[in-house]
């Protein structure tokens, strides 16, 4: 299934810049796994040692954040969009 990714400021070094990469996969999990394939480092941005996404991290597959549905297991049809966004802090 080929997929967009939108990736935010902080991580565009890995992607030459590109705020929007295509990215191919069935499952968040399978997108994600290519998407470091094809920029080597982002992936340990995005996921933590033990493989899941880092805590300061959402990820949405369309409008839905996958935390709140099957997680990297959530479904990626094809023409999906997905979105890393880190979180922000300040005060």
């Amino acid at each position: 299934m080929s997929v967009s990714v939108r990736i935010p400021t902080i991580l565009r070094t890995y992607t030459g810049g590109a705020s929007e990469v295509a990215g191919e996969g069935g499952t968040l999990r399978e997108v994600l796994l290519k998407l470091d394939a094809d920029y080597p480092g982002i992936g340990a941005r995005i996921l933590d040692e033990s493989g899941k996404i880092r805590r300061f991290v959402n990820v949405y597959v369309g409008e839905e954040d996958v935390r709140f549905s099957d997680g990297l297991e959530t479904s990626t049809p094809d023409g999906a969009q997905i979105s890393v966004i880190p979180a922000v802090a300040g005060g």
